[in-house]
């Protein structure tokens, strides 16, 4: 199977994926929750706050929607005026407006760890008080021009898989839902580039680009869930980022509609006409406009695929293997680097959790002919060639990972994830202060820390954070402080606070600091020319 087979996941609230692909954890993976302290929700001794609710809480009874279950507590009815109602009306029709409860609970939040907490406590702020379905650019634009006037405030919405609070803004709001712009709309075989539309889901985008024999080769862990516009919107990096690139060295246009108009970009490739405003637009957010379409380099869809494992002794020499390989090449489509107690876990496997015999994982990856070249650049810095087994295990497990958080939040864990990205000289430092720092916040309930590398450059790579341990009376909290400290120790080492995930809410203070006021000042006086009245994503970003 290849991504382009996988089927979109119609997600719903408080669990991430196809609601009919159930994931048991196995046995090894059960015992080794006993051994970190975790207990089941329930279970003698377990904290009374486990599963997400508050203390004492019991699990909210649900009333059905037709987009999702949300509580019964919470109000079932529009918050919106008639005249506000009215006009959305008039500009995608009244059978596009929903203000029903299932509706509105079937867009509040992202997936996130404290987003699933939540959403399990039946928490249901953030809720929007309606959601819009637009049919074309022109109908957006219409939108975000009367939403002023109307004191509506704007949420764009897609896949919705936001991590880092990127649907929770402050304030009242509405969401523009983009799943009916969902096109592809142009192909050029000549200059190899596509047009699609935001609200495209990952999988149809990469089955409509298979059918012609093309492929975008982007597909992060959110792909099943994932679409076009929010790619874009938070500047997403997928697996195959060493041979495909990030999403935004994708894009070569896209369309911007704002509450003052539209912009279109990308005449050419390049061009030294000004500051290139695409990489503006591109990790806005939703802050400076909603995205309707993009212009993407596409390629050919490979005809074979290559995977394999390599072992090192050490994350160290496994770190000079793979720096060598981004520095001097040649770089294969797919390059990763487990640390020791990530290859240990091995996430896209968890039946052998704990085999294998010591070292660290490193997977490579092939779209086209295998290249016995990279794989001697790694014999010479002391890898192991593993075989297709390891490899194939991780590409057809890649996409499974992700559905064991919910078993593991059942089973009363804490399961969250972080990354960054720093120059390979800051990358050691950066990888030791960040797992110090979650090791300290979370002390009371000691944790397990997996890093992994998973997208790497010339100049420097990613880090990307699993950490597992037993939820406390307050999971939402202790996660929380947990995040401050990492986001702290990512600071004082010279990373990133984000390098695919986004900023949103989560990462805003932290951002702001990274940037300095003046940056910060520079971004607020965009906002205000394209979006004078605030009303896209308010809070989201800047």
């Amino acid at each position: 199977m290849t991504e382009s087979d996988l089927p979109v996941a119609e997600l719903t609230p408080g669990r991430w994926g196809d609601p009919s692909q159930v994931v048991e954890l196995p046995a090894a993976a059960l015992d080794a929750l006993k051994h970190l302290g975790i207990q089941r929700p329930g279970a003698t001794g377990a904290p009374a706050g486990v599963g997400g609710g508050a203390p004492g809480a019991e699990t909210p009874r649900a009333a059905e929607g037709p987009g999702a279950s949300a509580p019964a507590g919470a109000a079932d009815r529009p918050e919106l005026t008639g005249p506000q109602l009215a006009f959305l009306a008039s500009v995608v029709g009244s059978e596009h407006v929903t203000s029903d409860l299932g509706s509105r609970w079937a867009h509040t939040r992202g997936y996130s760890t404290t987003d699933l907490l939540r959403f399990r406590a039946g928490d249901a702020s953030d809720m929007p008080d309606a959601v819009v379905y637009p049919a074309s650019h022109d109908e957006v634009a219409a939108l975000l021009a009367g939403c002023a006037e109307h004191d509506l405030a704007v949420v764009p919405y897609s896949g919705g898989t936001s991590v880092v609070g990127g649907l929770a803004p402050t304030g009242r709001f509405i969401t523009v839902d983009l799943r009916r712009l969902d096109q592809l709309v142009d192909l050029d075989e000549i200059s190899r580039t596509a047009t699609l539309q935001a609200g495209l889901r990952g999988p149809a985008a990469e089955h409509l680009l298979a059918e012609r024999g093309y492929t975008l080769g982007h597909f992060p862990q959110s792909y099943e869930g994932a679409s076009i516009g929010g790619y874009a919107a938070a500047r997403s990096s997928g697996q195959s980022s060493a041979g495909y690139g990030r999403f935004d060295q994708m894009v070569v246009g896209l369309t911007l509609a704002t509450p003052r108009g539209t912009i279109e970009l990308g005449r050419a490739p390049m061009s030294a006409a000004g500051p290139d405003l695409r990489q503006l637009i591109l990790g806005s957010e939703g802050a400076f406009g909603i995205i309707t379409s993009v212009v993407v380099r596409i390629r050919p869809r490979p005809t074979e695929r290559h995977f394999e494992g390599w072992r090192f002794e050490s994350f160290d020499a496994g770190l000079t293997a793979v720096r060598r390989l981004a520095q001097d090449g040649p770089l294969p489509t797919v390059l990763r680097l487990s640390d020791e107690i990530e290859t240990a876990v091995n996430l896209a496997d968890p039946d052998v959790l704990g085999g294998g015999s010591g070292g660290v994982l490193a997977i490579i990856g092939f779209d086209g002919p295998y290249n016995q070249a990279t794989a001697d650049v790694l014999t010479a810095a002391g890898g192991e060639n593993l075989g297709e087994g390891p490899g194939e295990t991780w590409r057809t497990g890649r996409y499974r990972a992700p559905y064991l958080r919910d078993p593991l939040l059942d089973e009363g864990a804490l399961v969250e994830t972080l990354e960054t990205a720093a120059f390979w000289s800051r990358i050691p430092a950066l990888k030791t202060a960040v797992t110090e720092a979650l090791v300290d916040a979370l002390s009371a309930t000691p944790p397990l820390v997996l890093c992994h590398i998973s997208h790497v450059y010339e100049t420097g790579a990613s880090l990307y954070f699993t950490v597992i341990c037993a939820q406390s009376d307050d999971p939402v909290e202790q996660w929380l402080t947990a995040k401050y400290a990492a986001n702290h120790a990512i600071a004082d080492a010279g990373g990133t606070i984000t390098h695919h995930h986004g900023v949103g809410t989560d990462h805003r203070t932290a951002y702001h600091a990274e940037i300095g006021s003046l940056a910060v000042e520079a971004l607020q006086a965009v906002k205000h020319t394209l979006d004078p009245d605030g009303v896209l994503n308010p809070g989201i970003l800047i």
